[in-house]
């Protein structure tokens, strides 16, 4: 199987389990609304092939890594809002408050916080009963008050945020990096709780690959925000700029910005490298090379 057939399974196992979530009207009509809205489910990916790659099945991880896109749904939603990014547009469609309103949107994303930890506790399928609670935790840390929300609250300052590349890279180490590193950690604790033979070290691995791999993301997407376009982005470009939000580009150039998205996914790959993988890391060093060359 190529590699882009193997992240199309993934995608789609992910997709298909997501599409059975919240039938019918009301809330649920929102929540589904930017749930199902498309993206490249990275995420979900991850969790699933780092299950494989510690030697479990991808089906074992199902419940983790929708969870993951849940969270990840939620953290989206609340972004776009007026009193954040004020963004009218992602994925291509109109962002969930334009078309549903502020207080709808708000409370989709805070089901859809809920049902991810929902959706993790309630996994029966594996055989160590204490998985589902090890993935909660992780889950928990990476969305909490020093994970995912503290970034995404330095990011919110502005002109009072960061003066230098370290405090930026602290930033979005919680802001992007701790939720892709949840969705590794997750894949591997699935795996683990399949099969008592997971090699240690492939926890320290995931966390080592999954941070790297945050920050070569986010730079991509600050030089993306410079040169790209609406239309090929799904969503406004320069908006960065316009709220006065330091960022990679402004600190220290584009040409300096490649260079570290360059090292950074060579640092992911090369974490990969610390741990004895019972499936292999082939699929997941294509990945970071794939997304350090994404267009969109």
């Amino acid at each position: 199987m190529s590699y882009q057939e193997r992240y199309d399974a993934y995608k789609a196992l992910a997709e298909g389990r997501l599409e059975q979530c919240f039938p019918g009207g009301g809330l649920n009509e929102v929540m589904r609304y930017s749930l199902l809205a498309g993206g490249k489910r990275i995420r979900p990916v991850l969790c699933l092939a780092f299950c494989e790659a510690a030697g479990g099945k991808a089906e074992d991880a199902l419940d983790f890594a929708c969870a993951v896109e849940m969270l990840h749904t939620y953290s989206l939603i609340h972004d776009d809002l007026p009193c954040m990014d004020n963004d009218d547009l992602r994925r291509g469609k109109p962002t969930c408050h334009k078309v549903y309103g502020e207080t709808a949107a708000v409370l989709a994303g805070d089901a859809l916080q809920a049902a991810a930890f929902q959706t993790v506790l309630r996994c029966k399928s594996l055989r160590l009963n204490t998985a589902p609670q090890m993935a909660a935790l992780i889950l928990s840390e990476a969305a909490g008050p020093d994970g995912m929300c503290l970034g995404q609250y330095w990011d919110t300052l502005g002109k009072e945020g960061p003066d230098s590349l370290q405090k930026l890279a602290d930033i979005d180490d919680r802001k992007t990096g701790d939720l892709l590193r949840a969705a590794c950690m997750m894949g591997v604790v699935a795996a683990i709780g399949c099969r008592e033979d997971v090699p240690g070290e492939c926890m320290d691995a995931a966390m080592g690959y999954a941070a790297n791999l945050g920050l070569a993301f986010q730079i991509r997407d600050d030089i993306l925000d410079v040169t790209s376009t609406a239309e090929v982005l799904g969503k406004p470009i320069g908006s960065d700029a316009q709220q006065g939000k330091t960022t990679y580009v402004t600190l220290a150039g584009p040409e300096k910005c490649e260079k570290a998205v360059e090292t950074y996914t060579q640092a992911a790959k090369e974490a990969l490298g610390a741990a004895k993988w019972l499936g292999g890391t082939e699929f997941l060093e294509t990945l970071a090379d794939r997304l350090a060359l994404r267009t969109h």
